[in-house]
């Protein structure tokens, strides 16, 4: 590939979850898999030193708010597979892993539709401070019923309305991040005791659809301001919104046709919304299960396949593309039918039905049992790694999010027999830039941006809507309104 390529250099996150049964339903019973720590600090901080030993961009964490009950109408399946359920809050690992380390990317996975916006910006930016800067959260809008109900709702709101109260939601965050603290208001001056300049302070003013914040940020600007933003919405609206907002965007593709597909869509959105094509790093889901030798790594692979759970892979199936699989016959098609949940994982499958043979829920189970809806790749470290590049070559993806089989053994693998080969050819650079994740990533410094949607709400920017009419200001005769 040409030195100018924008992809010269492959990309890795890994991808994980505070949970044991993530991605691979059942190969938590295999004796070498410590995801069954997931509950302790000490897994946690020592993944995170072996990504980082390995150059990977960050690590990964999704959440969910809810269990899997699409499956048969219940949660028991969920409960019984340990399919993401127990499963702990993600924000809550990070300071000890950063701590650990000195470069690694977090990205963390919070839902729009459940937590009030305002102490949810103090929480982003706490983490952007006690990580200097190396904090991204992944935006979703959220899928599984259950969580809607144990929240007081009766169900998710329609897909694209999730997106619609997200929007506002953003713009309450980028109000707050961006345009409340100006980023010269913290002064600390000793001699004349005044920490903060309250005419740098502002107000924000929201008064919105579903959120009226009238007030300040609680926290001084933080290295980034706005913590990186990452999404993972592939239907046309999320990809709409992605354009608007996202910084990295994390797709899942059983083929490369479809990626290449979905990869350009997200690229022409980028560019309708102001921005560049490659404004967002773009990462497909796979999992990779590699050793010395090809006979070696397709050898753990049959050992690994022994573990998986069909059952755990529908459940998780049915809960990414709401469809109740328990109500099909293992050998039936999975016809056109509607989804309020994962649209674009639906879509995914019915294009490679229309791409081959018809896929069953039989095929979607077996697909599933190892690495959910991303591909399995399966070969010796020169393999995989030859494999990547191809992937990389013709879909115009940055880099990939890595699911594991086994944790950390999938971790340890690709860090032992990928890495190296793909350095021997030029192809991956496990050397950090100095600095915040944004400026990691991109290379133009730790702000947003001007051409990102959350600059212009800086103050005076186009979209500022500073209201600092309601100010407390103190003054030698005690605090005054006006």
């Amino acid at each position: 590939m040409p030195e100018s390529s924008p992809h010269q250099h492959i990309r890795f996150n890994a991808f994980d979850m505070n949970c044991v049964a993530h991605q691979s339903p059942g190969l938590w019973r295999h004796p070498d898999d410590r995801s069954r720590e997931y509950h302790t600090i000490d897994y946690w901080v020592s993944l995170a030193k072996l990504l980082e030993r390995g150059g990977f961009d960050g690590l990964f964490l999704a959440d969910v708010l809810g269990t899997y009950d699409v499956f048969a109408g219940t949660d028991e399946a969920a409960i019984r597979q340990g399919a993401q359920i127990p499963v702990n809050d993600p924000l809550l690992l990070v300071s000890a892993m950063a701590h650990a380390t000195e470069h690694l990317g977090f990205g963390v996975t919070t839902g729009t539709g459940f937590e009030h916006p305002y102490p949810f910006a103090r929480r982003l930016s706490t983490l952007d401070h006690l990580t200097r800067g190396r904090v991204g959260w992944n935006v979703v809008t959220g899928y599984l019923p259950s969580a809607a109900r144990n929240l007081g709702a009766d169900d998710q709101l329609e897909h694209d309305s999730r997106y619609d109260h997200a929007d506002e939601y953003l713009t309450v965050l980028y109000k707050l991040w961006e345009g409340s603290w100006e980023r010269d208001a913290v002064l600390r001056d000793r001699e004349r005791g005044i920490f903060a300049d309250p005419a740098k302070v502002h107000h924000i003013g929201h008064r919105g659809t579903h959120f009226t914040v009238p007030g300040v940020h609680l926290s001084e600007p933080s290295p980034q301001g706005s913590p990186v933003i990452y999404q993972a919405g592939a239907s046309p609206r999320g990809r709409r919104f992605a354009a608007q907002h996202a910084e990295a965007i994390f797709v899942a593709a059983p083929t490369k046709a479809i990626l290449r597909t979905v990869v350009a869509q997200i690229r022409e959105e980028l560019v309708a919304a102001g921005r560049d094509a490659y404004d967002a790093k773009i990462y497909t889901l796979l999992t990779i299960i590699t050793d010395s030798t090809p006979e070696a790594a397709r050898a753990k692979a049959e050992d690994y396949r022994r573990y998986a759970s069909d059952e755990g892979a529908l459940v998780f199936m049915s809960g990414w593309m709401g469809i109740d699989l328990a109500s099909y016959d293992l050998d039936e098609p999975i016809g056109n039918v509607h989804s309020n949940a994962i649209q674009s994982a639906v879509a995914a499958f019915r294009q490679a039905s229309e791409s081959g043979s018809e896929w069953t829920v039989r095929d979607i189970a077996a697909w599933g049992g190892i690495g959910g809806t991303g591909p399995l790749l399966i070969g010796s470290g020169d393999e995989i790694a030859e494999a990547l590049r191809g992937w990389v070559d013709e879909t115009d993806v940055d880099g990939f999010n890595v699911a594991y089989a086994i944790t950390p053994g999938s971790f340890e693998d690709i860090v032992e027999h990928v890495i190296p080969a793909l350095e021997r050819r030029g192809w991956y650079d496990r050397t950090y830039t100095p600095g915040t994740l944004r400026h990691k990533l991109f290379g133009r410094g730790d702000l947003l941006p001007d051409n990102h949607r959350g600059a212009a709400y800086r103050p005076g920017g186009p979209l500022s809507t500073i209201d600092d009419s309601a100010r407390v200001r103190t003054t030698a005769a005690g605090v005054s309104i006006g």
